[in-house]
């Protein structure tokens, strides 16, 4: 069963479309990752789902709910973190809470609101000023008060941006243990590749309003590429054409080197790195290595590129067929 079900969407502003003809399904009791550029339409998608806008074409359903006509029971389906959210510095994290609860009207208000604030690791600071709260505590309590209706559906817009490495790894704990209710479906947008990738078990990617990709993170590597990446700890940085002359020997490439040429990045085959590796180690001499599969970051960007390449593709053979159109009016 899907939790989400984006049907034909479109929204424009303005002269800006924001999303173009979305369709996106997001399986129940799953965490999903949410890519895209700024401007891909992510954060116009949340706002769809939440109900705060509406499209100007398609469908928008939440646990087989149409957002359209949800009205206020929405509230109860889907919790909602924004990428800026904001409380009264003057008032404690209970109090915020306590009127996050009034106006979702959470019922046993007090016993709930003690038990969100454990999931996210606040109740010690519950009733400090929120003005004294770190950026890491502001975004949990945001998280505390998106999870006190009980919501079957979660919403993280760039949960951890701003944050330092503790507070992202306070945070990460925090969605991993949520990720455990097999009943809770998440869905997290970022710019962090690497935190889609170590949360999620399936992405979507979109640009320009678009669709681009969708699947499990390793279905995606495989549509990508079939190459690893290995990763060389030289001896002597001036083997580097060493390196090169092997590496297409056996049908690989130099990806990058770091700035003194020392550590040497090269994509093969999985098939040909036993023959490079032995190659390489008996012409010259290396102080380690490590074999990688392709991260989500990779991915990202190879799907991207493709999509610009078949654009620009298409543009091109456009402007040839239009060129060729008014040559033709021309002659006759």
């Amino acid at each position: 069963m899907n939790a989400i079900e984006v049907t034909g969407v479109t929204k424009k502003y303005s002269e800006i479309t924001a999303l173009d003809g979305l369709s996106l399904a997001v399986e129940s009791g799953s965490t999903f990752g949410l890519l895209g550029t700024n401007g891909a339409g992510k954060s116009t998608l949340f706002k769809l789902l939440v109900g705060h806008i509406r499209p100007d074409d398609g469908t928008v359903s939440v646990a087989g709910t149409d957002v359209s006509t949800a009205g206020p029971s929405l509230r109860s389906i889907v919790g909602y973190l924004p990428e800026h959210a904001g409380f009264p510095s003057s008032l404690t994290g209970r109090e915020v809470l306590e009127f996050h609860a009034r106006m979702h009207d959470v019922s046993d208000a007090a016993g709930r609101i003690d038990a969100v604030l454990s999931v996210v690791g606040l109740s010690d600071a519950a009733d400090r000023r929120v003005g004294g709260y770190s950026n890491g505590m502001t975004r949990r309590l945001g998280l505390a008060a998106a999870l006190l209706s009980r919501p079957r559906i979660l919403l993280l817009d760039e949960p951890t941006a701003g944050l330092d490495p503790r507070g992202v790894a306070d945070f990460h704990r925090v969605i991993e243990r949520l990720d455990a209710q097999s009943d809770l479906t998440v869905v997290i947008s970022s710019h962090v590749l690497s935190e889609i990738e170590s949360l999620c078990e399936r992405v979507a990617i979109l640009h320009d309003g678009r669709l681009r990709a969708v699947g499990d993170i390793d279905e995606l590597r495989r549509e990508v590429t079939d190459d690893v990446r290995v990763r060389l700890r030289l001896g002597d940085a001036s083997s580097l054409d060493s390196v090169q002359a092997i590496a297409t020997a056996n049908s690989g490439s130099i990806h990058a080197t770091d700035h003194d040429g020392d550590v040497v990045f090269v994509d093969c085959h999985p098939d040909d790195v036993p023959a490079f590796l032995t190659e390489l180690t008996e012409a010259i001499p290396i102080d380690g290595y490590d074999v990688r599969e392709p991260g989500l970051e990779r991915v990202f960007e190879q799907i991207l590129s493709n999509v610009e390449q078949a654009e620009n593709t298409t543009q091109l053979r456009a402007v040839a067929e239009s060129g060729e159109s008014a040559t033709g009016g021309e002659r006759a």
